[in-house]
């Protein structure tokens, strides 16, 4: 005869039996047989349910599920806080990286796939799913660090830009991922400080409006590499951005500023205005009285203000960071090479973040180019026989 499991309530009517027939004055051997059980399973009943009633017994089974139902949500609670404090500490924001801290919480605790994927967020499909990368992904890494190289001081959104450029079809998150996960970095730099506008709302400097509205120069000082000095004048368009001229020399006076200006307006005409600091190569009577004659109205910023040119002084944090700071002139002659090559790239190559990450002045008939590839080859052909930059 298979075993019966007595409810609360059995067990208790069982006892109000045994009662009874004891209370005629029958044994207890007679009361078990009367129910059907063991003395031994008698007293048990007795001594578990003894005095309780069938109201009183239900309430006490509530209570047991209630006390069992706590005791094992206290007991998941628990381990899910294992669980989180096992998984890497911050936000797991990306799959993978969820996938990896599952794997790893599998191996630490005894604790199933399918309880470490609802406490951490992750779809069993998602964790068991093998990561498949795009097709191109391998070309697309390969020219994202070819590019890096090539140009170190350039971040992945000017990256971007040049591969966009050189056809990719690629998004920014994308290629921050790409950037993210090969370990890409460009050091900091000082914020630039916007400094164009007074407090009561007054300009304090000329705005450009359109090319040849505003153009500015300064000086840029760099050294070969047996220790010797040598300038750079540059030239730039405030509107366009596109830089001008870069004359490179040992030594700048004001007759060299005014044949570099000369050229310049034989070539593009001259400007409405022309910007610059109070350096005495820019304040010199010949050079005021040349530019007056012409009518080109000068703009000195206030001394010991370089932010009031600040056109100006961010191409020359630009060349000096890009170019200078990268380096070895062994000769005035190889730098003059280098540093005409840069500005040919800056000017229709390089993408200038507040033109929308368009040169200044790109080519007017860009050449066919493939859609894969090396990004060497995708950038324009004339660029691969100038020097490399970096």
């Amino acid at each position: 005869m298979p075993f019966k499991k007595h409810r609360p309530e059995e067990i208790i009517g069982k006892l109000r039996e045994a009662e009874i027939v004891l209370a005629q004055g029958a044994s207890t051997a007679e009361a078990c047989r009367r129910i059907a059980v063991s003395e031994q399973t008698y007293y048990r009943w007795r001594k578990e349910y003894g005095g309780l009633k069938t109201d009183q017994a239900r309430r006490m089974k509530d209570l047991e599920k209630e006390n069992l139902r706590l005791r094992r949500a206290v007991s998941d609670l628990t381990l899910d806080k294992l669980i989180l404090q096992e998984a890497a500490p911050g936000k797991l924001l990306s799959p993978a990286r969820r996938r990896r801290c599952i794997d790893h919480v599998r191996q630490v605790l005894p604790v199933s796939e399918r309880r470490i994927c609802r406490v951490l967020g992750q779809h069993r499909s998602t964790q068991r799913k093998v990561p498949r990368g795009a097709d191109d992904e391998q070309a697309l890494t390969e020219d994202i660090i070819a590019l890096a190289k090539q140009y170190g001081r350039y971040g992945y959104r000017r990256v971007t830009a040049l591969l966009r450029s050189a056809g990719w079809a690629v998004n920014r998150k994308r290629m921050e991922r790409i950037w993210r996960r090969e370990g890409l970095k460009v050091p900091q730099k000082q914020p630039k400080r916007g400094r164009l506008w007074l407090n009561d709302g007054s300009c304090i400097r000329l705005r450009p409006e359109y090319p040849g509205h505003v153009w500015a120069y300064d000086f840029v000082e760099g050294r070969t590499h047996d220790g010797r000095k040598f300038r750079i004048l540059t030239i730039i368009d405030e509107a366009s951005r596109e830089c001008l001229a870069l004359i490179v020399a040992r030594q700048l006076k004001h007759e060299d500023v005014l044949a570099a200006l000369a050229d310049l307006f034989i070539a593009r005409g001259p400007p409405a205005n022309i910007r610059s600091d109070n350096g005495s190569e820019f304040i010199a009577t010949a050079v005021q009285k040349w530019l007056a004659q012409i009518g080109v109205t000068t703009l000195y910023i206030a001394p010991g203000s370089p932010w009031e040119n600040g056109y100006n002084e961010s191409f020359n944090g630009s060349l000096r960071d890009e170019l200078l700071n990268g380096e070895i002139f062994y000769s005035l002659a190889e730098a003059r090479v280098l540093i005409e090559a840069w500005r040919r790239h800056y000017n229709t190559v390089r993408p200038h973040s507040s033109l929308g990450y368009r040169p200044p002045a790109p080519e007017a008939v860009p050449s066919p180019v493939p859609p894969s590839g090396s990004a060497s080859l995708h950038l324009r052909a004339t660029l691969a026989m100038e020097v490399t930059m970096h």
